[in-house]
């Protein structure tokens, strides 16, 4: 599967929805980001059940500062509608994809629960 261009405008129909999403926040004057860019496209095609997407962080100003995105690249996923992971840094194929495994075998009941439980009562 190809890479989605992730914007404001279609960022919830990408992303709220159920399943995972893998997100490269990048710009195109980041070497590091051009550097991973070839690995997180290799995973994609490997991973077709996944959906990989790219935030341009200096077209998508507003979603970058949403997520408070301080360093580029970062790396986000969200299963279910629920950030599982973030991290800045460029990963190598084989943690990339160790990493997606990961989140495709967390118990989302689970974790959805503990995140209730974490809320503030009021």
């Amino acid at each position: 599967m190809a890479t989605v261009a992730l914007t404001k405008e279609n960022f919830e129909e990408i992303v709220a929805g159920d399943g995972l999403t893998v997100v490269d926040f990048w710009a195109s004057w980041c070497g590091p980001c051009r550097a991973f860019a070839p690995t997180f496209e290799k995973v994609s095609e490997s991973t077709p059940d996944v959906v990989f997407a790219k935030v341009d962080t200096e077209a998508e100003v507003d979603l970058a500062q949403a997520f408070d995105i301080q360093s580029i690249p970062t790396l986000m996923l969200v299963r279910d509608g629920v950030v599982v992971f973030s991290q800045p840094g460029a990963l190598p194929e084989a943690a990339l994809v160790d990493l997606i495994k990961q989140a495709q075998g967390l118990d989302m009941s689970e974790v959805k629960q503990k995140i209730a439980e974490n809320q503030p009562k009021g």
